[in-house]
């Protein structure tokens, strides 16, 4: 097997391959081919990488190169997470959206929006490479806006393709800890759009803890603002929301605390991605430093290689997914990419019927799958027009005008080909 990692410089990178020493000889890993742009921090990266393998004793080979077409060839499955613009483009998206007084969140929010409008091109020109270079490969895509990618994969891309998120398996593996059982034992009925979904019901070892679990706490992605939603709306609501969900359900109080904040996210990420890549420089690390859970890259290994494990088994496991939706929510487009679970096999993900969603989270989820779905086809059509109809529609964007304003500056600042 060959695996290829496009965007490797990343340092998210080490949480991944520390799956892939583990289970390595289980898939028949031979080369392990880490891509990216950046000379530099792919020779930092690789090098603890490499490192890591060695240390482990592990069989498969690692290379590294600035060629994603060498990377891509011949591989069995092409791992994204790609920043076009990097951490700096994020910082700046967050900045001109609260200049007009809005919330920018770089995956459900505007500056998603922005994200996305300059990373679909790229993962299209990795599907060509695909189809070219590696035609029976499957795309695993962890590239931020997850499900907006993944649609525009799924609708454009021409290959095999599965989305993967880390906070559903972070979700349950808090919910393991507090029940004291391994996360495999924990099942949860999942449902929504990636960052944007809730969790209906939880089974520890096959017994209902539903209610126990939503009257304890509330799962909180480090990454997010602590705001508390009040425990009447969320007895009201009998689900437990993804903490993303804060954005929508609590705007003017995520507003007033992002704007009192010295650093944006961003800012903070570039911080501990220099101390990270530090650490990572030094030759005598062979092992992922603990400092990387606050990047946010907990529990991604855990995730990707399990994902792998049931494609390349054939084990028709579960697992929380982004696919397209094929009837398991009736209230969706079929073709629209949604976040539940889903059978996974070696024919890819399947995901299980949902039914009607219930009226108090389907009206959110259809406006948000409205404004991604016109974000696809901007991206893929360099279409104005659907650019600021996209925008528009975000549930996060309060005025026309701001939408407006905010997408024209979006184009000078990344000079988007939008016409």
């Amino acid at each position: 097997m060959k695996i290829a990692v496009i965007g490797s410089g990343s340092t998210y990178t080490p949480e991944l391959v520390e799956g892939l020493i583990a289970h390595g000889s289980e898939l028949g890993l031979k080369s392990l081919y880490l891509m990216d742009i950046n000379s530099e921090r792919l020779r930092v990266v690789g090098g603890l990488v490499g490192r890591m393998v060695a240390k482990a004793g592990n069989s498969f080979r690692v290379e590294l190169t600035e060629s994603r077409r060498e990377a891509v060839a011949g591989a069995d499955f092409v791992l994204t997470q790609l920043r076009v613009g990097g951490q700096q483009a994020r910082h700046t998206d967050t900045i001109l959206c609260l200049e007009e007084n809005l919330i920018g969140q770089e995956t459900t929010g505007p500056a998603g929006f922005a994200k996305a409008l300059r990373t679909i091109p790229v993962m299209l020109d990795i599907c060509k490479d695909m189809r070219e270079l590696a035609p029976n490969a499957w795309l695993i895509n962890f590239t931020n806006p997850s499900g907006i990618i993944t649609e525009a994969i799924l609708k454009y891309g021409g290959v095999r393709g599965i989305g993967l998120c880390n906070i559903p398996i972070g979700i349950q593996t808090r919910i393991a800890q507090q029940f004291q059982v391994d996360h495999e034992a924990v099942d949860l009925e999942y449902v929504g759009l990636n960052h944007l979904a809730w969790v209906r019901k939880i089974w520890v070892n096959g017994q209902d803890v539903s209610a126990q679990v939503l009257s304890s706490e509330q799962y909180q992605a480090a990454n997010i603002p602590e705001l508390s939603l009040p425990k009447e709306f969320l007895g009201a609501l009998g689900m437990v929301p993804n903490s993303y969900l804060r954005y929508f359900y609590l705007t003017d109080e995520m507003l007033r605390d992002l704007k009192a904040r010295e650093k944006t996210r961003a800012q903070q990420v570039m911080e501990i991605e220099a101390a990270l890549l530090e650490k990572y420089e030094d030759s005598h690390l062979a092992d992922k430093p603990e400092e990387l859970s606050k990047r946010g890259g907990a529990h991604y290994s855990t995730a990707a290689v399990s994902l792998i494990r049931s494609i390349v088994g054939n084990a028709e496991k579960h697992h929380i997914v982004n696919v397209q939706n094929n009837g398991a929510i009736v209230d969706l487009p079929p073709e629209a990419v949604i976040e539940v679970n889903a059978s996974v096999d070696s024919r890819g993900a399947h995901p299980l019927a949902v039914g009607r969603l219930e009226p108090e989270i389907r009206g959110l989820i259809q406006h948000v799958k409205a404004y991604e779905e016109l974000t696809v086809e901007a991206a893929v059509h360099s279409d104005y027009s659907k650019a600021l109809l996209a925008l528009a529609n975000n549930p996060l964007v309060d005025s026309v005008n701001k939408a407006k304003r905010l997408l024209d500056r979006f184009i000078e600042v990344h000079k988007l080909p939008l016409e």
